[in-house]
């Protein structure tokens, strides 16, 4: 990639003589760029994807409306632990679902219009962002290595409650109440683990270091992949907070 004419310091002008070369040097016309990885993809079946996603993502909000310890938490901590959280909630959702998912190369813009656009008007909307295949490569294999756990319905609901409650999140009232709450949820999973797994005496930390990695999946990848599609420019955070207010039925 560090070879890479096309990721140089002028990337218009590297666009600009590759359109302008095409006549000069036929043959470079066909090259295509070894940068793979930054290529940006989407979605190879949308229509059942996005469709599975949203109804992990509902059953996310639903599993942290049905904890009544999550309403006794002022609201602007409610709000925190939503906004901190959904993200490893709902891939560790996609785990226990199954949820499966292919990607395809998204058709890249016109360099041309791309060049001559260059100077728009600062009213003018940007165009959407788009996931590279770096990105949702390293995605399904945090996905993966979930699956390889094969956890139990009542490991998934303690680990939940072990991600939800974090008290390291920066801004709440209730992080002493909300640590004790984490504690407890882990407590639990410990205990659960002692007579399902007595031969794998480090499969608790194991699930702990694997649940961390979700935690780094970006937010703007998961929304851009899974949910773009269907809200188009929404903003996904007041969309999960009409989902967690909203009244039953």
């Amino acid at each position: 990639c560090e070879r890479c004419q096309c990721h140089g310091g002028d990337k218009n002008t590297a666009i600009l003589y590759a359109l302008l070369s095409q006549n000069l040097h036929p043959g470079r016309a066909r090259q295509r760029c070894l940068c793979h990885q930054r290529r940006t993809v989407r979605l190879r079946t949308p229509h059942i994807t996005c469709q599975a996603a949203s109804d992990v993502l509902v059953k996310t909000i639903s599993f942290m409306k049905n904890l009544p310890s999550f309403h006794l938490l002022p609201k602007e901590d409610q709000l925190l632990l939503l906004d901190s959280c959904w993200v490893p909630l709902f891939l560790l959702g996609l785990v226990q679902e199954m949820v499966t998912f292919e990607v395809t190369e998204a058709p890249a813009p016109s360099m041309l219009k791309k060049i001559l656009l260059s100077g728009q008007s600062k009213g003018q909307e940007p165009e959407r962002t788009q996931p590279t295949l770096a990105a949702v490569q390293r995605l399904q294999c945090c996905l993966n290595t979930f699956w390889t756990l094969d956890l139990s319905p009542k490991e998934y609901a303690y680990l939940k409650g072990a991600i939800l409650f974090n008290p390291d999140i920066p801004g709440l009232r209730a992080s002493l109440y909300i640590e004790s709450l984490q504690r407890e949820a882990q407590q639990a999973l410990q205990e659960l683990l002692q007579p399902l797994h007595p031969e794998d005496q480090g499969r608790f930390s194991h699930i702990l270091l694997v649940a961390s990695t979700l935690k780094s999946i970006p937010p703007a990848l998961i929304t851009d992949l899974f949910f773009r599609p269907v809200i188009g420019d929404t903003d996904i955070a007041e969309l999960l907070v009409e989902m967690l207010y909203e009244a039953p039925g």
